[in-house]
This record gives C-alpha cells, structure tokens and sequence, in this order.
C-alpha cells in the first residue's frame, strides 16, 4: 500500500487568531490567508490533519462536544474557500487540572507525538514525508517526536517562540508563507 504524506496544523494561533481557551464558533476567527492555504494543500494532493491541544477541557472550562462543534464550525468557513480538513484529532488531558479522566498525563498532549502516530495510522501516512506547522515549539517538538518536517509560524506565539528553535527549523511569518514554501519544495 502507498502511504500518502499530510501537513498537521495545529489549530489556535495557526490556522485561527489565539484567543485563550477558543470553543464558541462566534469567537473564531481565521489568521489572513489560513483558508487559501489549507486549499493549496488540498489542491496539491496533501491530507490536511488538526491536531490541537485542548486542556481547556480538563480544567472543566468547556466539554469535547464544544471542540467538536469548534470543528465543524471551522469546516462549515473553510467549504466557503472551497477548502477542507481531512481529520481532527484533539487531546483533553492536562496531568495538572484534573476533572474525571481528562487530568492525566498521556501520550497524546504535544509535545508528544500519540496524536500524529493515530492520524499515520488511520490515513496510512508517511511520517517522514509529511510536515507539522504550528505556533509553538511544544508542536515543532511533536512533529519531531513523531518524525516530520516541523516548521514553525511567527503567528498566535510563535514570534515569542521562535527565538527557542534549533536553528534548522524553518520559521514563516504565516501558515500561507510556510504552505508556499512547502509546495515549492515538493512540487
């Protein structure tokens, strides 16, 4: 079997403008130029994979049904720009906020990479030809753990992070910038 290549995005502060805590559709908002981006992805035969960390819900502010109504919102915007997500994967852990079984240490939180690992295995990925983008280096961390090409954006905090990178990290101001790059690489 062929094993196909994504891009991961991590979601707040990637994709959407940051905003502590995001689980109400009306607070949502794109970063310039995220939906045309998640379309080029498309249009060039990547698998386009969320995977966002959510301790919001194991510190009792919202539940998985509010990520999950998040998501389909998101979807519902990005059909607008003729654009799609091909899967989102989420972790509700925190080992420090415990509310039931959502406070835990798990592998699934990034940096850790369990969320990428299941995507790999439920679309039969090539790790090592796919790339994770995101703010933050706790996601340039993931995407190394789970053997992509991480890259880094300077927006949500990724300015403040950036200056944490090893130097072989490749940093674009937005997720449209590092898509082009990403394209222009792969042809």
């Amino acid at each position: 079997m062929v094993k196909r290549r994504a891009v991961f995005l991590d979601r707040d502060g990637t994709i959407n403008v940051e905003r502590e805590f995001l689980h109400r559709p009306a607070e949502f908002e794109f970063i310039h130029g995220a939906p045309q981006a998640i379309r080029l992805l498309n249009d060039a035969g990547f698998l386009v994979i969320v995977v966002t960390n959510q301790s919001g819900v194991a510190r009792g502010y919202y539940a998985e049904s509010a990520v999950s109504r998040l998501h389909r919102h998101l979807d519902a915007e990005l059909a607008r720009f003729g654009a799609a997500i091909d899967g989102y994967y989420f972790c509700p852990h925190h080992p420090a906020y415990s509310t039931g079984s959502h406070g835990k240490s798990c592998g699934c939180r990034k940096p850790q990479a369990g969320m990428l690992l299941k995507a790999a295995n439920d679309f039969s990925l090539d790790l090592a030809s796919s790339y994770l983008i995101g703010d933050k280096l706790a996601d340039v961390e993931a995407g190394l753990n789970a053997g992509c090409r991480p890259i880094l954006v300077r927006t949500g905090y990724g300015a403040a992070e950036s200056a944490k990178l090893p130097a072989d990290i490749p940093v674009y101001d937005d997720l449209l910038t590092a898509v082009r790059a990403i394209i222009d690489k792969t042809g």
